[in-house]
C-alpha cells in the first residue's frame, strides 16, 4: 500500500519510531516498531534513540513517553484518544486521601494523567501491580484509579489497599460480565479462560489466568491448550492470532471495544509524521516530578 510506504519513508527521514498498544487496529500493529502493553511501551520509550515517537495509544501513554523523553517530539495521531479511566482520578481527591492517610504510600496505575503521577510514590502497570505494592515501605497503600486491578492486588498482598477514587474503572473491561463469560464457556467448553485484571472480580474468579495483555500473550504461547477465551479489549486477539496461528482465540465479549484506541488510523499516523502535529508535551515542572515514580517502577520491574 502506498500509505504504508509513505509512513516508512517518513520514519526514516525523521528518525521516528512507532509504538502501538495491543488494543489498536491490526494494520497499525503491523507497521509498529514495538507492540505491547503499558510496561513494555514505557520501557521502549525510555530506551529509544529516535528523535520522534509516534504513540498509537491513549493520552496517558503518550504523556508517559514525553515524561521519559523530554527532549524528543512525541506525537499522538488522534488527540481525541483520551482514556476515560485516567480522567476519573482527580488530583484534589488524591491530595485529600494523602492527608487522611499520611503514613500510606501512593501507588498509581500508569493509566493516570501526568499531574496525578506527580503525587505518587511509584507507578504500576497491570503486569507488575502486585509486585510494586509489595515492594512499598508501608502497610497501607493508596491505590488508584482502577478498583478491579485494586481488587486483584488485594488478593496478592497483606497490605491494606485504599482505592482512590472509590469508583475508578475501565468502561471497556468493566462491561465484560459474568453472564458473557458463562455464555462463552458454553460455546467453547474446552477453552482456557484468560482475562485482564481490569475485569470485574467475578470474571477474574472464573479465569484460568489473570494477566496484563502481554502476559496473556505469553501465557497462551506456553499453554498446552489450543483454544482460549480472551477477556480484554478485542484488539489483542489480532496479535494473538498473528503470533499463534495454530491456536484459536475467542473474545469473552464481542463488545469489549475501546473507542479511543480505535481512533488511530494509517492515514492519521501518516499525517502526524508528515506534519509533525498533535505533539504531547508535559510541562517541565510536572515532568521533573512525574518521572521519579515512573523510573522507580522501571527499576523495581527489572
Amino acid at each position: 500500500m502506498q500509505i504504508i510506504e509513505s509512513i516508512a519513508n517518513l520514519k526514516e527521514e525523521k528518525n521516528a519510531i512507532i509504538l502501538a498498544h495491543n488494543y489498536v487496529r491490526g494494520e497499525l500493529q503491523d507497521i509498529a516498531d514495538v507492540v505491547g502493553d503499558s510496561l513494555e511501551l514505557a520501557r521502549s520509550a525510555s530506551a529509544t534513540d529516535a528523535s520522534v515517537i509516534v504513540f498509537c495509544g491513549v493520552d496517558f501513554m503518550a504523556e508517559t513517553a514525553s515524561i521519559l523523553n523530554p527532549d524528543k517530539k512525541v506525537l499522538i495521531p488522534d488527540i481525541g484518544s483520551i482514556c476515560p479511566m485516567a480522567q476519573m482520578l482527580m488530583v484534589e481527591d488524591l491530595i485529600e486521601a494523602k492527608k487522611a492517610h499520611p503514613d500510606a504510600k501512593v501507588v498509581l496505575y500508569v493509566n493516570t494523567l501526568a499531574e496525578a503521577k506527580v503525587h505518587a510514590d511509584c507507578i504500576c502497570t497491570s503486569a507488575n501491580a502486585d509486585r510494586i505494592v509489595n515492594a512499598m515501605e508501608s502497610d497501607t497503600i493508596l491505590f488508584g484509579p482502577d478498583i478491579n486491578l485494586g481488587n486483584y492486588v488485594r488478593k496478592h498482598t497483606d497490605k491494606k489497599i485504599i482505592p482512590v477514587p472509590a469508583y475508578g474503572l475501565c468502561p471497556t473491561h468493566h462491561q465484560i460480565t459474568l453472564s458473557d463469560l458463562i455464555k462463552a464457556k458454553k460455546a467453547h467448553p474446552g477453552a482456557e479462560v484468560v482475562v485482564h485484571p481490569e475485569c470485574v472480580e467475578e470474571v477474574q474468579d472464573m479465569a484460568d489466568q489473570i494477566a496484563s495483555t502481554s502476559g496473556m500473550v505469553k501465557y497462551c504461547k506456553h499453554s498446552d491448550a489450543d483454544e482460549f477465551l480472551i477477556g480484554t479489549e478485542v484488539g489483542l486477539i489480532y496479535r494473538m492470532k498473528k503470533e499463534m496461528p495454530d491456536k484459536k482465540f475467542y473474545p469473552v465479549s464481542e463488545s469489549a471495544v475501546c473507542p479511543q484506541m480505535k481512533m488511530h488510523t494509517l492515514e492519521k499516523v501518516e499525517r502526524a509524521l508528515r506534519e509533525e502535529i498533535f505533539e504531547v508535551k508535559v510541562p517541565e515542572m510536572i515532568q521533573k516530578e512525574a518521572i521519579k515514580p515512573i523510573m522507580r517502577m522501571l527499576d523495581l520491574s527489572k
